[in-house]
């Protein structure tokens, strides 16, 4: 079965996510997912919120830029959120955008590095290790932490090139692909992924997880095209979905077969109800995706 997700977009005002959290567990969405996009909105405090407000629903970040977040840190929050919502939190963590990471001084110089020397570090945390590390971005002496989640939690990767992709195979426990990876897309991300997996020796499954641009309504495929447009890869073919129920559906379905394990809906920024896109993923999308 094909899990299936919206997006919160942080276009949105924070105080607007109480409203969509309670709409989204009512109507038994299987996750919500929340972007910590540069300067908007906290990821792992929007995710703590939304899953205080809620019972059942799942919550992902997807995904905490590791150049801005100390390693420590980023553990010692997913081990908090799983302790106190078992279960319910999905953590990605990835590169961040470059330019962001330059505007406030965070930029390293090998940001697949870093993110490997992140990865390793924090899923070792999170297993309970005590860790002595001097990476080249990474360096911790003697850590670990005090209230570890009770039981495993998966770390995803966000990636788009081939080297983030067979490094979040090699060192993630699954990976989050962006609205731009049409279903031929995410047949190759596959591959480079079990390119990293088998490198690493590892056997157990991998997530991925896939954003698709999602526009209902009267005025859905004008909305489409303009965000397509906007991103620069209107030419790419297979991108986004505008429709309905069936329609998506059908965009939804393709993913899945590409490789797809979760397959989130991401509205477009100008999405005029953003309530009304969590219930229509919900109610309408969810009966028609095996």
């Amino acid at each position: 079965m094909t899990d299936l997700g919206a997006v919160f977009r942080p276009q949105l005002p924070p105080e607007r996510l109480r409203a969509v959290v309670r709409l989204a567990d009512a109507s038994g969405l299987e996750e919500l997912w929340l972007w910590e996009d540069c300067f908007r909105e906290g990821g792992i405090s929007a995710a703590a919120a939304a899953l205080a407000w809620s019972e059942q629903l799942r919550v992902g970040v997807g995904l905490l830029p590791v150049p801005l977040r100390n390693v420590a840190i980023t553990a010692m929050e997913v081990a908090t959120l799983d302790r106190l919502f078992p279960g319910r939190a999905i953590v990605g963590v990835g590169h961040g955008v470059q330019d962001w990471m330059g505007q406030v001084g965070a930029r390293v110089e090998s940001p697949v590095t870093l993110l490997r020397e992140h990865l390793d570090a924090l899923r070792a945390l999170v297993r309970g290790e005590r860790l002595t590390t001097d990476g080249r971005y990474v360096k911790l002496d003697d850590v670990a932490l005090d209230w570890p989640p009770a039981g495993p939690v998966e770390i995803l990767a966000g990636a788009t090139g081939p080297r983030t992709l067979r490094l979040s195979g090699a060192a993630a426990d699954g990976t989050i692909l962006t609205a731009s990876t049409p279903p031929d897309g995410v047949r190759r991300a596959r591959r480079l992924i079990d390119e990293g997996r088998e490198s690493a020796g590892r056997t157990e499954p991998h997530k991925v997880v896939v954003y698709l641009l999602t526009a209902t309504g009267p005025d859905a495929a004008s909305r489409l095209r303009a965000e397509l447009a906007d991103e620069g890869v209107e030419s790419v073919p297979d991108l986004g979905v505008a429709g309905d129920a069936g329609t998506v559906a059908k965009a939804v379905q393709r993913l899945a077969e590409a490789g797809a394990d979760t397959v989130v809906l991401q509205p477009t920024g100008d999405e005029p109800d953003p309530e009304g896109f969590v219930r229509f993923a919900a109610e309408e999308v969810r009966a028609l995706v095996p």
